[in-house]
Order: C-alpha cells, then sequence, then structure tokens
C-alpha cells in the first residue's frame, strides 16, 4: 500500500491553505529574524533611507518610489517596518504568480509553482534588503497578471491596471523597461495581442501610463548625469568577473534550490514500478504556454544580452524581477500530469529550504565573531553610534544633529540611527546629494565620521579639502552584540559648530 504524504493531501483538498501557509511562514521568518538579530540594516538600506527621507523626484540611484515607501514604513514601524514592507512584497509577488497560474494551469499546479519559488534564493535571503528590487518584483508579478487577463482572457478593463502597474514599475526601477519592451514586443507578435490591441482601451491606457510617469520624466531630463554615474558605479558589484558573466552566474546559483527540489520530485534514479501520487491538470492552451515561456525566459535572456554589451549591470544587480515565472514556467513544462516521487523526501526538503536560510543567517551573527572573525554589516552598533553622535553634538551645541557626513559606509548608518534624522551630505560624491550644501553645514553645524584605523583618528583626505578647519576628536570605540574574536569598531569623528 503506498502512504500519500500530509502534503499531497492538502495539495488536493486544500490547497490555498498550502498557498497561504507557505507564504506567510517565509514572510514572518524574514520579517522577525532581521527584527530580532539584526543590529543595523541589510545592504544599502542606509543609504535608501537616506535618500528617501529627503522625497526628492529622483536620484542617482534610480526612481524614487522604493525610497519613498520605504521612508514611510521605516516612519511608522521603525526597522520591522522596513522589514515587514519588504516580505509584503514577497507575499504580493507569490499571490500574483499564483494569480496567474490558476488561470493557466489550474489552482493546485498552481500551488506547486509557489512552492517551487522557495527554492528561488533571490527571494529569500536578499529579500529583508528592500530596495528597488525587491519593490519591482510585486509590480512585475501584478503586470503579467494584468496583461494575461487584458490579452489571454480578453478582460478589457485589465489594460487600465496595467497601466498603472507598468508606470509604478518604472518609478519604482528601471528594469521595467524590460517589461514594458516585451509586453509591446509580444503584443505586436501574437494574434491575440494584435487583435486586443484595436481596441480603444489599450491606447487609454497609455495615456495613463504616460500621467503616472511624467513627473519622473521631467526629473530625468535634468538628472540623467547622475543616473549615469550609478550605473557606470555597478561594475565594482561584480568584482573579477564581468556584469554579463556575473548576471549568469547569479541566475544559475539563485535556482538551485528550485532545481534541487524538480531533481528530488523526478525521483531519479527509481525502480520502474515505484508509485508515487498524480497531480493532474487540463491540458494548457498554446497560447498561454508561449505566454509563459516567453517572460519566464526572455527577460533573463535580454538582461545577460545586455550586461554582456554594456559592460555594466545597472538596475539588474539584484535579479528577482527577473525569475519571477520561473517556477511556473517548470510547471508548465512537466506536463499534464506531475507525479510526486518520493513526497516525503521532498517535503523534508523544502521545510529546510523555507527555515534554514533565516536560521543560519541568524546563527552566523552569533557564530562568525568567534569562528572566522568576519565583520558583518548586519551587526555593527547602529542605534549606539547614532545616539552618541547626536547626544554629543546636542549637550555641546544645544541643538539638534541636522547635518552628518562622511564615510559611504559609516555615515548614512550613523545618521539613520541618530534620533533627529539628520540629512545626509554625500562628501564622497556631492552632486548626489542636492538636498544639502557644503555650506549648510559650515552655517548650522554638523557631525563628521569615518572608520578609524588608530587612536590618532586621522580624517580622510576629502573631508580636510573640504572641512580644512575640522578638529578631529578622540575615535570612539563601540562593541557589537556579539563581539567574539572581532576588534572593537573605532570611529574617528569632528564636530562643526554652527555658525
Amino acid at each position: 500500500m503506498h502512504y500519500v504524504s500530509l502534503l499531497v493531501e492538502f495539495l488536493r483538498g486544500r490547497p490555498a491553505v498550502v498557498f497561504w501557509t507557505a507564504a506567510l511562514t517565509q514572510a514572518a521568518l524574514w520579517t522577525l529574524i532581521p527584527a530580532i538579530f539584526y543590529s543595523a540594516p541589510p545592504g544599502d538600506v542606509p543609504l535608501l533611507l537616506a535618500i528617501g527621507r529627503e522625497f526628492v523626484l529622483g536620484s542617482y540611484l534610480g526612481p524614487p518610489l522604493a525610497f519613498w515607501l520605504g521612508e514611510i514604513a521605516f516612519r511608522i514601524g521603525g526597522s520591522f517596518g522596513l522589514y515587514a514592507l519588504a516580505q509584503a512584497c514577497i507575499v504580493v509577488t507569490y499571490w500574483a504568480v499564483f494569480t496567474l497560474g490558476r488561470g493557466i494551469v489550474g489552482t493546485r499546479h498552481a500551488i506547486l509553482a509557489i512552492l517551487l519559488m522557495v527554492g528561488i534564493a533571490a527571494f529569500a535571503v536578499p529579500s529583508p534588503n528592500f530596495g528597488p528590487a525587491v519593490l519591482a518584483a510585486p509590480l512585475w508579478a501584478l503586470g503579467l497578471l494584468f496583461f494575461w487577463r487584458s490579452v489571454g482572457e480578453g478582460r478589457r478593463g485589465y489594460w487600465f491596471l496595467l497601466a498603472l502597474d507598468l508606470g509604478l514599475l518604472l518609478l519604482a526601477s528601471y528594469v521595467g523597461l524590460v517589461l514594458l519592451v516585451l509586453i509591446i514586443v509580444f503584443t505586436g507578435a501574437t494574434a491575440r495581442g494584435r487583435t486586443a490591441a484595436q481596441r480603444p482601451e489599450p491606447w487609454i491606457a497609455v495615456l495613463l501610463f504616460c500621467i503616472v510617469v511624467f513627473p519622473h520624466v521631467i526629473w530625468f531630463g535634468s538628472g540623467r548625469t547622475l543616473v549615469a554615474e550609478g550605473i557606470d558605479e555597478s561594475v565594482a558589484a561584480t568584482g573579477r568577473l564581468s556584469p554579463g558573466l556575473w548576471l549568469l552566474l547569479a541566475l544559475i546559483l539563485t535556482h538551485l534550490g528550485l532545481a534541487l527540489l524538480v531533481a528530488l520530485t523526478s525521483g531519479w534514479p527509481r525502480h520502474p514500478r515505484e508509485r508515487a501520487p498524480e497531480i493532474d491538470r487540463n491540458p494548457v492552451d498554446a497560447f498561454a504556454r508561449v505566454f509563459v515561456f516567453a517572460f519566464a525566459l526572455a527577460p533573463a535572456a535580454i538582461a545577460i544580452v545586455a550586461a554582456f554589451a554594456s559592460g555594466r549591470l545597472g538596475p539588474l544587480d539584484n535579479i528577482a524581477p527577473l525569475v519571477v515565472l520561473s517556477g511556473l514556467a517548470v510547471i508548465v513544462a512537466a506536463g499534464d500530469k506531475i507525479l510526486l516521487y518520493r513526497e516525503g523526501l521532498v517535503s523534508s526538503a523544502w521545510i529546510v529550504l523555507l527555515i534554514a536560510p533565516p536560521v543560519l543567517v541568524a546563527l552566523s551573527l552569533v557564530v562568525f565573531p568567534w569562528t572566522l572573525g568576519t565583520d558583518l554589516r548586519i551587526a555593527q552598533p547602529a542605534n549606539a553610534e547614532g545616539r552618541f553622535y547626536a547626544d554629543i553634538y546636542q549637550r555641546r551645541t544645544g541643538k539638534r544633529l541636522a547635518y552628518l557626513t562622511g564615510d559611504p559606509r559609516v555615515a548614512p548608518l550613523v545618521a539613520l540611527a541618530s534620533p533627529s534624522r539628520p540629512h545626509l551630505y554625500f562628501a564622497w560624491a556631492p552632486q548626489r546629494s542636492p538636498w544639502v550644501t557644503l555650506s549648510d553645514i559650515h552655517q548650522q553645524g554638523g557631525i563628521l565620521v569615518w572608520p578609524a584605523s588608530d587612536n590618532t583618528g586621522s580624517a580622510p583626505e576629502t573631508l580636510k579639502v573640504q572641512f580644512p578647519e575640522m578638529v578631529p576628536e578622540v575615535p570612539r570605540s563601540f562593541p557589537r552584540a556579539v563581539q567574539g574574536m572581532l576588534p572593537l569598531i573605532r570611529i574617528g569623528w569632528s564636530m562643526q559648530r554652527p555658525q
């Protein structure tokens, strides 16, 4: 007698329960673990919030929507609010793919696609690092859902939702240009798309799209030089690899978990008489198959070609938007009847892929300082640093700290953690922080910070040139929550008194 696992029974009887359990469990883990164990936000979050605090229409890092939403979430809920926003983006991405999959392969196969997405690393470990790519993922997935309902199902009212979504996507990340071009090409290249384009709704939707992106387009006319600088700077992220090769390897590595689940499900090598539960569906329409494969494969292919041709990564440094249909494409390619061999082992592997990454990240904060001596950015004592400099400035001047500058890594973190949330002046690239000038700091005062390698706390040349009258103070040392074998964090600093 063949015993069927509980997971398979739920897939057959309560598929919606499986979806929400998987999506909300992952969201809860990646919200609570960072909120509890991270003492500093990951990645470029401090820089994102420094720009978002100013609510500008664009920056050298691209369009403004992710910066605005990140700042609003941080003001409402602090770091927890920011992590919750990032995971809300992931849940919406899963929901959009699930809803799209239900219309193409049916509910149970759509659930299988979502379960496979848990094995895509781009939606797990990098997800707390909220930014343009994390926000672009749900907007990309929703755009595909609305486009399918407009063209694939003939529901003409969805053209307006598609226009609004694509406008917001371009306000989140320039990677949205890839999806916009693909939608235009797909509409013109397919008979069903050309038929839909002959109706008035798509052309009215174009007007709505232009209204949404118009303010940023106006800003882009004067800020395109800054955007070009940001794209050029992305070359450093690839290390010794070319941007195209780096992107290709990143796409392969992020699918390793998905590939593991597929390999285990296939049961290879297996006995010819080995039995497996069967999850079937109605045959998939030919147009739907073309739709899924086109929008699953073409974005990554275009991104790789663009990276090789330009020698730049630009907005492609985070690949989450490019792989939202990978799980659904595997399910469509698997056929109308999917046999789940060794479902017990597959279930265990899936649970490990779901739980192990956040648990390992939390453990690394405790183990790495004692074993590898690794200085993790998420282990920086940000709150202690921010409180110290804000407090000492207020005690010496009687005013709240309003401006801060210094090292490009240290200054954004200190500014974010300071109770007064000072404006951040990019001393390393002043043209990138037009909301504050050098004269503002000279007249109204501020704090300069930089990493110190010794007790003298000598300031970098960049700061000496811009602040020739600065007098370095005795460097301040800060312990980590888990110090281990690491040295104390020593920060050099100087105070500019208000005139």
